[in-house]
């Protein structure tokens, strides 16, 4: 692409003590599929075009206090709660809900089954 940004989202790189198992949590989650896993590493493929994968390594350090970063995930205004639920099934845990902070978003805040947090969060539809 000539004169314009061409940067797009690839992969989410998680490091993990059971990468193939988290892998297949996330994989659960978002509808994708675990194409790869060899030797400590899980690949998992975008569930559509444009979407973005994820790639989990098996951990090098020990897990850090404080974690800089994570996903915020949207789904449909009103199905929220629905999966909020979907994602404790599959082994999330709830951690809390913002409701009111700002006025354009609601989220709860989870963590996967290594204590990853992510957010699942829904914007009102427009008035």
């Amino acid at each position: 692409m000539s004169g314009g940004i061409a940067i797009t989202l690839g992969a989410v790189n998680v490091e993990s003590d059971a990468p193939r198992a988290l892998a297949a949590f996330w994989a659960q989650l978002l509808g994708g599929t675990v194409e790869g896993d060899h030797d400590g590493f899980a690949f998992v493929a975008a569930r559509e075009p444009g979407g973005f994968a994820m790639f989990f390594q098996a951990r090098s350090d020990p897990r850090p206090d404080r974690q800089g970063q994570h996903l915020d995930l949207t789904v449909p205004w009103g199905t929220r709660n629905a999966e909020v639920a979907r994602a404790v099934s599959l082994g999330a845990t709830h951690r809390w809900d913002v409701l009111d902070e700002v006025p354009w978003v609601q989220w709860s805040t989870l963590s996967d089954p290594e204590g990853n947090l992510f957010c699942i969060a829904e914007h009102p539809p427009a008035p």
